[in-house]
């Protein structure tokens, strides 16, 4: 303690004192160096992994934003019927099964709100990290819910909902290759499909490293890009039952 003292008492030398506090990865974005370059900032990857999300996000967008253009204008398409002498809309209007895809729409929306509780408690994780590797200091026993692992299993569900979209269609006589409208059906549900089992694939990768106790920090940079992601997914899956509500007219 009077060291300590002593230290405080003199500002000048430019020093605290004492010990200093171990090294943090970071629980807030901004991350951190430690006093040498072998130490990664986990703040400034963090940065780095959101922005190349934002930029392959980009073209996913143009992509769906090109397929409602090419719907809105085959939708209202009219072909000239030469015998007749009339224009004959060629737009057949599909029989959606609702029940299954708002279910569907239920089962996303749940694993946006799981995946959102998994990125708070991974980034809680992080921060608390550098204060339980001090000597002599224990945060108790904390239970930790599965929130990844329970969002995996609601992504996979709404997978297979989707499979089960698709049989129903394939029933009522509308196939992928049936016609303009019933194929936009199938192409959307599959390009978003497709997607989505990507962030499934990521949040596969976040429990196995979990499961082998990868650092916190590196596990928390694919939860973060990952859950934003995913929230993303849940909200073009909005935007595309919109599209259905007109495909069904």
């Amino acid at each position: 303690m009077s060291r300590l003292t002593h230290s405080s008492r003199n500002p000048s030398t430019g020093h605290n004192g004492g010990v200093h506090p171990p090294y943090s990865g970071g629980g807030d974005d901004r991350g951190g160096r430690g006093s040498g370059d072998s130490l990664p900032n986990y703040g400034e990857r963090l940065r780095h992994a959101r922005l190349a999300l934002a930029v392959f996000m980009t073209p996913i967008c143009m992509l769906f934003l090109s397929f409602t253009v090419v719907y809105l204008a085959r939708r209202g398409y009219l072909s000239f019927d030469t015998t007749n002498d009339v224009y004959i809309r060629q737009w057949i209007p599909v029989r959606l099964p609702w029940v299954l895809l708002l279910l569907n729409t239920a089962i996303l929306l749940v694993s946006s709100f799981t995946i959102d509780r998994a990125r708070r408690a991974i980034t809680r994780e992080a921060a608390l990290s550098p204060i339980s590797n001090i000597p002599g200091i224990s945060l108790g026993d904390e239970r930790h819910f599965p929130w990844l692992t329970l969002t995996s299993v609601l992504g996979v569900l709404f997978l297979a909902g989707q499979l089960l979209v698709w049989s129903n269609l394939s029933r009522q006589g509308f196939h992928m290759t049936g016609g303009t409208s019933s194929s936009f059906i199938y192409m959307l549900t599959a390009m978003h499909g497709l997607h989505l089992a990507g962030g499934v694939l990521a949040l596969l990768i976040a429990n196995i490293a979990s499961l082998l106790h990868r650092p916190v920090e590196s596990r928390r940079i694919v939860v973060d890009v990952t859950s934003w992601y995913w929230h993303f997914m849940a909200g073009l899956w909005i935007y595309i039952l919109v599209l259905f509500s007109f495909a069904a007219q």
